[in-house]
């Protein structure tokens, strides 16, 4: 190894995001030495750096997540309650939804997010059995066999009893010689009705790079620098998309008809989007962070919104395990300077002519040069050929016998709950977006078919290019992250292996134990919940919002 420093420490945890903090907090609460090494300053990937709101499941308020994504939450609105000025009004609600989005009910500035996060990991740091080490990626690992011994981050290297794989992308799979998937699947490799019939390694969804947009009806700044690629995004048509990208059509996920879509929906009074003139059919409204209404009076809070809008998804190239894609992630950054740019000066406005240049864009949110989000948002990872592997058919509705919920699993871990929603893909394939039950997490799905020591902690577990749109999102993460780590901290404390927990039925029963006494997990659905595909979120928050009080124009 190259490194200079060389550590040793009983879990390594590689990687920043969510799956990441979680990890980081089971091994801690089991008692094993953890370092934590992440690519960035801020922790919390897609729900801080990469700037996206949660995407969550219509029943996150009462189940299906982990005791610790619960205390996340709760922690999210004391945030708000304790250290912002609320109007008082919004101070006792116990269902706070900071920015009042449509997409979650507890969308949020992303700045909170990395506040609460490192809130809930000092305890451990405190204490000395966390480490955290920012601003390195994996260049090398050492790998022995089935094992792997260290990992080098360039400046340093790490032994570790255990290496928890927890980047966006499955970094250390390519660097440990860890067997993984890229892709789609073929049909034949797992009878998934809607997998191509022939495999497409680089066939993967598109990635976005993420704003967040503030409305300034006094603003007097210029629009954002016009990027050289302008006149590509305003011209060039993919043949499965309506128009071109710097405009306001797309097309419905599920039907795939043509959409035009607004800025601010139907019900928009005026120029001036307060709370309460926003019909749900608004871009604006869909993924809001800030509402001024929840401020006291008086204070210049400005209204504001992520843009993460399908106009913004990049979908020219993949961007890992191809020799241009730094040249992707560059575009992908063009593409949504591109796109603020188009809204600033020739978006056809509400109320008669073009551009709004009362949309700015929030260059202090992220504390970066582009004033975008710090890091581009990832939505398909390297994926390892696991034990199990979850498929299409273990949680599509429309494939599983009506009523008979999604495959149970034995070895349950945690839970999942999303459509399996596919974005339109490097190979030019269309929205995939097909109605699902709420799954679980096998402990298989964790364990490589080969390694001894690595366990996915992220994106990158078994499942297929196409049941992996519905773990992906935030706390299906967060769970698979605090199962790893929860793992990896029981297999070092009982001197035995993942292979054998999983293998086991005893070892198995007893880390569920574990995972459900000591660290609140969930591993199995409610009846009600698990025997009905539904999928309706966006209704439910505004049902409540709308019967306690926040007004939605019913115009």
């Amino acid at each position: 190894m190259s490194a200079i420093e060389e550590y040793t420490t009983q879990v390594l945890i590689v990687g920043g995001g969510l799956g990441a903090v979680a990890a980081a907090l089971s091994s801690c609460r089991l008692g094993c030495r953890t370092m934590l090494v992440a690519p960035d300053s801020w922790l919390g990937g897609q729900a801080t750096s990469q700037g996206v709101p949660p995407d969550e499941h219509p029943w996150i308020e009462s189940t299906g997540a982990t005791a610790s994504y619960r205390e996340f939450r709760s922690r999210i609105r004391a945030m708000y309650r304790e250290h912002l000025p609320l109007d008082s009004r919004w101070k006792l609600d116990p269902r706070l939804n900071p920015g009042g989005g449509h997409v979650s009910p507890i969308t949020h500035d992303p700045r909170v997010s990395v506040q609460v996060i490192e809130s809930m990991l000092l305890p451990f740091r405190v204490g000395g059995l966390l480490t955290i080490l920012r601003g390195y990626r994996p260049v090398a690992a050492d790998a022995d066999g089935d094992r792997v011994r260290s990992v080098d981050f360039g400046a340093f290297s790490v032994e570790a009893d255990y290496v928890l794989d927890a980047t966006e992308t499955g970094d250390l799979l390519p660097l440990a010689g860890v067997e993984y998937r890229t892709g789609a699947e073929a049909q034949s490799d797992f009878g998934e009705p809607h997998a191509p019939e022939v495999a497409d390694e680089a066939n993967m969804q598109a990635v976005s790079w993420c704003a967040v947009l503030g409305w300034d009806p006094g603003n007097r700044l210029p629009p954002v620098e016009r990027p050289g690629s302008y006149t590509y995004w305003k011209e060039t048509v993919a043949p499965f998309w309506p128009g071109a990208q710097l405009s306001f059509e797309k097309i419905d996920p599920i039907t795939r008809a043509p959409q035009t879509s607004t800025l601010f929906g139907t019900g928009l009074k005026g120029a001036d989007p307060e709370p309460g003139t926003m019909n749900i059919g608004g871009l604006w409204a869909y993924r809001r962070i800030h509402r001024p209404d929840l401020f006291s009076p008086g204070l210049p809070f400005l209204d504001a919104t992520v843009l993460n809008w399908p106009q913004i998804d990049y979908w020219e190239g993949p961007v890992f395990d191809v020799p241009d894609a730094e040249q992707h992630l560059t575009r992908s950054r063009e593409l949504t300077l591109s796109f603020i740019h188009w809204l600033q000066t020739e978006a056809p406005r509400h109320d008669g002519g073009e551009g709004y240049l009362e949309v700015i864009l929030r260059r202090d949110m992220f504390e970066t040069p582009h004033g975008l989000a710090r890091e581009v948002y990832i939505r398909e990872s390297r994926r390892i050929r696991a034990r199990t592997m979850v498929t299409e058919c273990d949680v599509a509705s429309e494939i599983r016998p009506k009523g008979a919920g999604a495959t149970v699993y034995a070895d349950t871990v945690g839970l999942a709950s999303y459509r399996i929603d596919l974005h339109p893909t490097t190979s030019g394939d269309s929205y995939i977006d097909i109605e699902s039950y709420p799954a679980q997490i096998p402990l298989g799905a964790l364990i490589p078919e080969r390694v001894r020591n690595l366990i996915p902690a992220c994106k990158n577990i078994g499942t297929t290019h196409l049941s992996s749109g519905m773990y992906r999102v935030h706390p299906a993460e967060w769970n698979i992250g605090e199962a790893a780590g929860a793992l990896a901290a029981y297999s070092v404390q009982h001197g035995t292996e993942p292979h054998a927990v999983h293998e086991r039925a005893d070892l198995t029963a007893d880390l569920q134990s574990i995972l459900h006494d000591r660290l609140g997990f969930e591993l199995e659905w409610p009846r009600h919940v698990a025997e009905v595909p539904r999928w309706a979120p966006q209704l439910q928050w505004i049902i409540r919002e709308k019967r306690d009080g926040w007004r939605v124009d019913k115009s």
